[in-house]
């Protein structure tokens, strides 16, 4: 193989390898006005309105699994972070850290994810670094983003302090997908029907419903812990319970089997192109519709339904037999490294 075929050191010693890595493997990918001067920061126009602001790591192994990779991961989150928010992303930067011994066509297939899912979120990459360390302390890649955004309109009404009783619990869509994704890559399982990550941006989602003229009052990416974890941060912030119906959490049939023979809950695995949503009683339709309009919200459904104060808030879940079970957050990841 080719000197030129796989990172090394010298790729991160700042000199004429350096130069050729960003100028031929890296920037051509990336390249945008903000970006263009390469400076040592951005620089942004000022937005109008409120500025949101969030940073990430990314670690995941195998770096490329079905339905994305490391970089359209990077960029998912972090868009997803202040979209959640109610943030249009302005502006995201992106560092690579790459271990010695990186196959230079990993990386470029890695930087053109970034770039493609950058396109499909509508912002620029507008700074960035790049580091090279030595073999076996780098995992092959990791990846630090951050992300500036303007919040839009509307999204002063997203505060968990305003939730009360009865109101609506509802996801965007099937959950699951990209934790089991990631997991048959790493174990190299092969289901008959292939699981794919949901990576997505869900800006447009977002701002789609904060447009519909529902009153929504919260909005949360289900990652890490999953819709599981998303349900019982909520609970203990509101203090009220929370009443989930099994039968209504939109899961598809090689999820719900993939989940059951790895002996997981689907309920704990994490997503990263869905959205939980909290909306006012009478509103649920317009969420549902608002969702149902948009490609990555054509799977949502209600799942749930805010209950009363508690001194011991819980959420239960009423099961697919008609049972009850308390739902908890993960304890640990029961799977780690996926993001």
């Amino acid at each position: 193989m080719a000197d030129d075929d796989r990172i090394i050191l010298a790729h991160g010693g700042g000199g004429e390898l350096t130069r050729r890595l960003l100028a031929e493997r890296i920037l051509p990918r990336l390249a945008n006005e903000l970006l263009a001067p390469l400076g040592d920061s951005a620089v942004l126009p000022r937005p109008p309105g409120d500025i949101c602001f969030t940073t990430d790591a990314y670690v995941v192994q195998p770096l490329e699994f079905p339905g994305g990779d490391i970089g359209r991961l990077a960029v998912c989150g972090t868009v997803n972070d202040l979209a959640v928010c109610g943030a249009a992303p302005r502006a995201i930067s992106l560092a690579l850290v790459i271990e010695e011994g990186l196959a230079v066509a990993t990386l470029e297939r890695i930087v053109e994810s970034v770039a493609a899912a950058a396109r499909e979120a509508g912002v620029p990459v507008a700074t960035g670094d790049t580091k090279v360390v030595e073999r076996a302390r780098g995992d092959g890649l990791t990846i630090t983003t951050a992300g500036v955004g303007e919040r839009l309109a509307g999204a002063e009404r997203l505060d968990a302090a305003r939730i009360e009783g009865g109101e609506a619990v509802l996801v965007s869509g099937p959950i699951a997908e990209h934790g089991l994704a990631v997991m048959s890559a790493r174990k190299g399982i092969a289901f008959r029907t292939v699981i794919r990550s949901d990576a997505a941006p869900l800006n447009g989602l977002v701002a789609a419903l904060l447009a519909s003229g529902a009153d929504v009052r919260f909005l949360r990416d289900p990652t890490r812990g999953g819709l599981a974890g998303v349900l019982a941060d909520l609970a203990e912030t509101t203090g009220r319970n929370i009443e989930l119906d099994e039968r209504a959490v939109p899961l598809t049939a090689a999820a719900r089997h993939a989940s059951e023979l790895l002996g997981l809950d689907a309920l704990a695995i994490a997503n990263e192109g869905k959205v939980v949503i909290v909306a006012a009683a009478g509103d649920a339709e317009k969420v549902l519709a608002a969702c149902r309009a948009h490609p990555l919200g054509r799977g949502a459904a209600l799942v749930g339904r805010v209950g009363d104060r508690s001194d011991w808030p819980l959420v239960e879940l009423l099961t697919a037999v008609g049972g009850r079970r308390i739902v908890q957050r993960p304890y640990g990841e029961e799977l780690p490294r996926i993001c």
